[in-house]
């Protein structure tokens, strides 16, 4: 039987270090036995897992028009993505600044210290952060008038509707029938140009935060995420926030890679609540806390 406290802290390193591993890029063989996925570097892929090693090999191609559908490999994934960047650092408002000091993120004050509601209790992330943070892999999937986006990490799924409604204007409201807050908003989509897939989302939980930085939000936050397909196998994401209440003006998230997952299976990422609490009280919280670390602060 596995030793549920080691598994908790390795685990927790994982999620909350977002280390990649480097690996060398092969490209499949043919003629693997049936069950297998082509040759990598001497062994067979068993269909049932995810290998970071069997990777799309260039561009597979010209990007089809308006499907972003199947698996995509993030920076996180192992299979050698590369990190994007362009990341705007927010202007806040009296009152996002008021917010903004009760977070304390997990770079400047560790496991022990901080109040991300993720890293203490496996809370959801929500949106933005689910797209910028732990981006191990993602796919997407159309059902009529909607797109469905899977997110690996926390097995998380979101609609995206494409049927040309409106966002909610009322969310969190005493109005009747006005729709609650929601870790991952109310999102809509449209197509701009044949390969770009825009997403506006609000209606936001307050609850989460918009990155492992400990930036907050308002309910009324907007965020835009741009989803380019440049080729067959490449995809791009950029973001932005707009949120008048917390900043004085919207802000960029940066820019996100992903590549084509040729066998399309991703593996089960999930942050365990009995596993974490384990490690936390076991390892992470008599470590103690210094909230003076000259880490920078929810660096990665």
């Amino acid at each position: 039987m596995r030793d549920r406290f080691t598994c908790a802290a390795v685990g927790l390193v994982a999620v909350l270090t977002l280390s990649s591993v480097a690996m060398a890029q092969t490209q499949a063989q043919q003629g693997a036995p049936q069950g297998t996925q082509p040759q990598q570097a001497g062994h067979a892929v068993p269909v049932w897992r995810y290998d970071p090693t069997d990777r799309a090999v260039g561009a597979g191609g010209a990007a089809p028009k308006h499907d972003l559908n199947g698996s995509w490999a993030g920076p996180r994934s192992g299979a050698g993505v590369p990190d994007g960047g362009g990341a705007e650092k927010p202007v806040l408002t009296p009152m996002g600044q008021q917010l903004f000091a009760q977070n304390k993120p997990l770079g400047k004050f560790s496991p022990a210290g901080t109040n991300d509601p993720t890293v203490r209790s496996c809370d959801p992330f929500g949106v933005p952060r689910n797209a910028i943070d732990e981006i191990r892999g993602l796919s997407f999937a159309t059902m009529p008038g909607r797109i469905v986006m899977l997110i690996q990490f926390q097995d998380i799924w979101r609609e995206i509707w494409m049927d040309g409604r409106e966002l909610p204007k009322n969310v969190g409201s005493t109005e009747k029938n006005a729709p609650d807050p929601r870790y991952n908003g109310y999102s809509v989509g449209h197509w701009e140009g044949d390969n770009t897939l825009v997403v506006d989302t609000t209606g936001f939980d307050e609850r989460t935060w918009i990155s492992g930085q400990g930036y907050p939000h308002s309910i009324d936050a907007h965020v835009q995420e741009r989803y380019t397909r440049t080729d067959h196998n490449d995809l791009q994401l950029t973001l932005s926030v707009d949120d008048p209440t917390i900043y004085v003006k919207p802000f960029s998230l940066g820019k996100f890679n992903f590549r084509w997952v040729p066998n399309q299976e991703l593996d089960e990422k999930l942050c365990l609540p009995s596993e974490v609490l384990d490690y936390l009280k076991a390892l992470g919280d008599p470590a103690g806390s210094d909230p003076n670390e000259k880490n920078p602060q929810g660096k990665r």
